[in-house]
């Protein structure tokens, strides 16, 4: 018997939604006078965001199946929920689905669609295997969105959208390398290099902080230069106090329970953080 449940869990789709989201985000940094835009254009984004994003978050648990067993026995692979015959089928359909909509976009959003899978498909196969590369991988996957809402409302990549894919990349690679301190068990006996795998819980907690710091002053440069309005301020500083206190956090506090915390959370200061960008266009 299907369970439809097992589906919905194994895309993801509160993170799904947070990329559809991004695409918009992304096409508002243009500056665009987005009122002109028609309401089609705003839900093919969205869907090509949720549905691309969707797909890789299949593939990942395709990719992940005999760690999970070890460090998430109960996602839907390692649990018998969804067959791996059935998620590749699933990953397949969602794919074509984001790729004809990106195409009936324009062909400069198909291109950027499809690196962003190829990008992501080189993760799976082997750039999650080697560590800190791997998480550099997925954080590119992550500012896609930000690119591919440009191109789709015609704008293009501009200065403000440069800024924030910057913070976006630093704040991301942060999490990425806590996720490898919350999978650290299963890492080691796979031999998945993580950074927490190879250097241990410590060095990876601090190297997640400089790196959430560092997406933390970056985030002051588009008020000092004029690109966000004043509605930008109090959206960025809570996203910034957020990333600073889980920060200390973690460093007082480095086990798995809790770095899965904080990995969690992190997802609550980004969409902040999106919100904060979305609010900065308003003038």
């Amino acid at each position: 018997m299907v369970r439809i449940d097992a589906f919905v869990r194994i895309m993801r789709p509160v993170n799904c939604v947070i990329v559809g989201f991004a695409v918009i985000v992304g096409a508002a940094l243009t500056g665009r006078d987005l009122s002109t835009a028609s309401w089609f254009l705003f839900l093919q984004s969205f869907l090509v965001g949720f549905f691309l994003a969707a797909g890789s978050m299949v593939i990942n648990d395709i990719a992940d199946k005999e760690i999970d067993t070890i460090n998430e026995p109960a996602r839907p692979i390692p649990s018998g929920a969804v067959t791996v015959k059935q998620a590749q089928t699933f990953a397949g359909l969602l794919a074509v689905a984001g790729f004809v909509l990106a195409l009936l976009t324009n062909w400069q959003c198909l291109v950027i669609a499809v690196f962003s899978w190829l990008v992501f498909g080189a993760y799976s196969l082997w750039g999650k295997r080697s560590g800190f590369f791997g998480n550099l991988l997925v954080s590119v996957c992550v500012v896609v969105p930000f690119v591919y809402g440009g191109f789709a409302f015609g704008k293009g990549l501009v200065t403000s959208s440069a800024v924030f894919i910057a913070l976006a990349f630093l704040a991301n690679t942060g999490r990425e390398i806590i996720k490898g301190v919350v999978d650290v068990d299963g890492d080691k006996r796979k031999g998945i290099r993580t950074v927490a795998a190879r250097f241990g819980v410590h060095f990876a907690v601090v190297a997640a902080t400089v790196f959430y710091v560092s997406a933390v002053v970056l985030s002051v440069l588009p008020w000092i230069l004029g690109l966000m309005s004043f509605w930008f301020l109090p959206f960025v500083l809570i996203t910034d106090v957020g990333l600073i206190g889980s920060s200390a956090w973690l460093l007082l506090d480095s086990s798995r329970e809790n770095a899965r915390r904080i990995k969690n959370m992190a997802l609550i200061w980004f969409v902040i953080g999106l919100v904060a960008f979305l609010a900065g266009t308003v003038r």
